[in-house]
């Protein structure tokens, strides 16, 4: 099911639980994807998965930075807000991976490209990126590439 429609659709279903937290989260949603659907990038109506992904993630990596930074400035209640709406849009992401399972693909990933030094880090992050899209973000991936490339 396209992702619009469930976000329509649990839309819908918070208006009528007037559950306010959770429609903030999903209105947040749902204006990405039609900023994103009427950006010059996408040629129909319809967004890509992989482009779905990406904006998912960055919709939660802005809630987690802005939590960091309400946190530090000792708004805790803004600080909730912004890690609430964050697991709300984790839900429509892919089960994400853990460390040791990432750290296992990118190990297969060095081994098949016979990367042997960090200035093979382009070409493993590469591969990384597009085998691993969704189930971790490229931070996470980043820093397991640097451990194993420097070892």
């Amino acid at each position: 099911m396209n992702l619009e429609i469930v976000i329509n659709n649990d839309l819908k279903q918070a208006m009528l639980a007037k559950d306010t937290k959770k429609l903030n989260a999903l209105r947040a949603i749902k204006a990405a994807l039609l900023l994103e659907k009427t950006g010059k990038d996408i040629v129909s109506s319809e967004i890509p998965e992989t482009v779905e992904l990406k904006l998912l993630q960055k919709l939660v990596k802005q809630r987690k930075e802005s939590a960091v930074i309400y946190t530090a400035n000792n708004r805790h209640e803004l600080a909730e807000e912004e890690l609430y709406q964050a697991s709300i849009i984790e839900a429509y992401l892919p089960k994400q991976l853990s460390d040791d399972d990432v750290r296992a693909i990118v190990t297969e990933i060095i081994a098949e490209t016979g990367a042997n030094s960090i200035k093979d880090m382009g070409k493993v992050m590469g591969l990384a990126s597009k085998k691993i899209a969704g189930q971790a973000d490229n931070k996470t991936i980043s820093e397991i590439v640097k451990q194993l490339l420097n070892t």
